[in-house]
């Protein structure tokens, strides 16, 4: 069973999110927060296993709760849900330590979806968002990094990176590089732990940051 605790400001998404949500077998809404600091004191003491979070909030954005939540070890994955109204934040939500970013004019199927992934200790991008953040960073850091960090991966790892950094999942990246889905599982866990991260969006990150990628390239 996913437990997901709803954090947001408008009562009424929050109900539309929860009955989407609750209608799924196996998904479970364990709590309402309406800003920030009580989405992350109910996901303290609820300890579920996927947060969706807004960004724009009361007393406490959603940036600030989700810093704070990894900041107190909580294991719960973080679903960023955004209408773009504050994009320029989006790239410093996922230094943050988001699992996920939806838009909140996603179809109700693909919701769901994205609670699944995330309560299976996934990450999750929207291609949209995915874009968007690249663009972002694109513009902050023109000139990239030495990539001499890249040493410890080796080939087929660096192969699976660059899918990863333009956005494909891992059945995604199964089929582009003609291995099981498994394999690709195992190059993502073999990257996060040679690099010290802790998810495939802080993967994407490095790879940008070290220049392995440009926006726009392969």
């Amino acid at each position: 069973m996913t437990r997901v605790l709803l954090v947001d400001d408008q009562a009424l998404i929050r109900t539309g999110f929860s009955t989407i949500l609750e209608t799924e077998p196996g998904i479970e809404v364990v709590g309402q927060a309406a800003n920030g600091d009580e989405g992350v004191r109910l996901a303290l003491e609820l300890e579920p296993d996927v947060v969706c979070m807004d960004v724009q909030m009361p007393v406490m954005d959603g940036i600030e709760a989700t810093r704070r939540l990894t900041a107190a070890g909580s294991a719960a994955s973080v679903l960023i849900l955004t209408t773009f109204d504050r994009d320029d934040f989006l790239f410093e939500t996922l230094r943050a330590g988001a699992s996920g970013f939806l838009l909140k004019t996603a179809e109700a199927e693909e919701l769901i979806e994205a609670v699944q992934v995330l309560g299976r200790g996934d990450a999750l991008l929207a291609p949209q968002v995915t874009r968007r953040v690249i663009s972002r960073f694109a513009a902050a850091r023109p000139e990239p990094a030495p990539t001499a960090q890249a040493d410890p991966l080796t080939e087929r790892e660096r192969e699976t990176l660059l899918w990863l950094a333009r956005g494909l999942s891992n059945a995604e990246i199964a089929v582009e590089m003609y291995v099981s889905a498994e394999t690709v599982k195992s190059h993502v866990s073999s990257i996060l732990m040679k690099l010290g991260l802790r998810d495939r969006i802080n993967a994407v990150i490095w790879a940008y940051e070290q220049g392995l990628v440009s926006p726009g390239g392969h």
